[in-house]
């Protein structure tokens, strides 16, 4: 189910509002859990469990790290931290690299009658799972506190709006709104006008842009002219920005109808005036999950122009994979690498 769907626009999100509202405030975080869970459920049960096992491993995870941390035991609570990240890159890595490492795998003759798995991936398991460690790693450093309930660090882990296409909101930031949130018609009329504003987005800029593109890209090589081609392009690049942002939108503004305020994830990228603007612009929220778990842990630009070059590396090549089990989205990364290492480095 996606936000764009009918089902989604007519029976889901109306009843969810309706029961949400009518609950009593100490229940509305369970209800969330709930209806969220529903929501993920809807294309592919099984997967449900693989989410709870998530938030059952990172709550028990959190309260030990947060019980160490309070008695100065730093060491173990840093083993815990360390068996979230390990426990969600496995989750991460099983589902989505498996059959990725065999096909390579595949290629030395002694292994070549490796078979892929198969393995269908789970809606927005590279979201929660980034999520989910970014909690315990922030409890560590003493960035967020200890969430006791676990229904409420449910609610957070499976909230329906970013789920399926984020932005990836980190427990910090949403800690007070788990506990307390301030509903009212504004907010929630502002929320309607930010959702709308993001379907539109998707439903007649991305959709339409995305339509052009698919025709010109269907066509025969020597069928496309140099305008046509240019033509293509323009209407890829269009319908990449106002899916995505469109889907972060409509994300935002379901997240302030049911009192919550996500961080903003687009913020104008295509009036960059470079690679280094650009990225800060655009998917906001991953790139600054990068930066503060990964980039500055390994000393950000801290320790000199090759130590940076080498983060810049490490920072894009895993940025790529992320975004697909597949040698095209490693080389992507690596490119956008170079380029911000030139920028760094001589312009």
């Amino acid at each position: 189910m996606v936000f764009s769907s009918l089902e989604f626009l007519f029976l889901y999100l109306p009843v969810v509002i309706i029961l949400y509202y009518i609950s009593p405030l100490r229940l509305r975080n369970l209800v969330l859990l709930i209806v969220s869970l529903l929501f993920y459920g809807w294309a592919e049960p099984i997967f449900v469990f693989v989410m709870i096992f998530s938030v059952l491993q990172d709550y028990i995870c959190g309260y030990f790290v947060s019980k160490y941390i309070e008695k100065g035991d730093k060491k173990t609570a840093k083993r815990f931290v360390v068996i979230s990240i390990v426990g969600n890159l496995l989750i991460l890595g099983t589902f989505k690299y498996t059959d990725f490492f065999i096909e390579n795998l595949r290629l030395i003759p002694a292994l070549s009658s490796l078979e892929p798995l198969g393995l269908k991936l789970p809606i927005g398991i590279s979201f929660y799972t980034f999520q989910t460690m970014s909690y315990t790693i922030d409890l560590y450093r003493k960035d967020a506190n200890l969430q006791k309930n676990i229904t409420s660090f449910g609610a957070y882990v499976t909230l329906f709006p970013q789920l399926v296409a984020g932005p990836i909101v980190r427990y910090k930031h949403i800690d007070g709104q788990l506990r307390h949130r301030d509903e009212n018609f504004a907010m929630f009329a502002t929320g309607v006008r930010t959702f709308t504003a993001g379907l539109c987005k998707k439903v007649l800029l991305a959709n339409t842009a995305g339509a052009m593109w698919s025709y010109i890209k269907g066509l025969p090589s020597h069928d496309i002219t140099a305008v046509g081609a240019w033509l293509g392009i323009i209407a890829f690049t269009f319908q990449i920005y106002f899916d995505f942002s469109g889907y972060s939108d409509m994300a935002i503004g379901l997240g302030k109808m049911f009192g919550f305020t996500f961080l903003e994830n687009f913020d104008y990228p295509y009036i960059s005036k470079s690679i280094t603007e650009f990225w800060r612009r655009w998917h906001i929220s991953l790139g600054s999950w990068f930066r503060e778990y990964v980039y500055i842990p390994l000393g950000g630009n801290r320790k000199g122009l090759l130590n940076q070059y080498r983060n810049i590396a490490i920072v894009w090549f895993l940025t790529g994979f992320w975004h697909g089990a597949s040698w095209n989205y490693i080389i992507w990364g690596g490119y956008f690498g170079i380029i911000l290492m030139l920028e760094k480095g001589f312009l």
